[in-house]
């Protein structure tokens, strides 16, 4: 794996944690909360920079973003109780199932 997955990856783990943060900052009204949410958001989009010098463009964004959806979606279901029935799964498995196939398909 070359160093521009590596970031990407990255940055996608930090999309996760400032998602969370959004929704542990109640709307920005927790300072501290607020404060590591954004500084976590600015190194998100710098380490997609980093993987967008040599990932090609819709392949960089659509994985950060997948990457972000999924790690959302399972946090939501394990730290906030959302559902989690077949269907939702599914769906979580099909972004997962895109992602790899935009890493190990497509040509880059």
């Amino acid at each position: 794996m070359n160093s521009a997955w590596l970031y990407l990856i990255a940055a996608g783990i930090c999309e996760v944690a400032w998602a969370i943060g959004l929704k542990y900052s109640e709307g920005f009204t927790k300072l501290g909360v607020s404060v590591v949410t954004v500084i976590i958001m600015i190194l998100s989009f710098v380490l997609l920079a980093q993987a967008m010098k040599s990932l090609p463009l819709g392949t960089a964004y659509a994985s950060w973003t997948g990457i972000g959806a999924v790690g959302a979606a399972l946090l939501g279901i394990f730290l906030f109780n959302e559902p989690k029935d077949a269907i939702r799964l599914l769906c979580i498995g099909l972004i997962i199932a895109g992602v790899l196939g935009l890493k190990f398909l497509a040509k880059e």
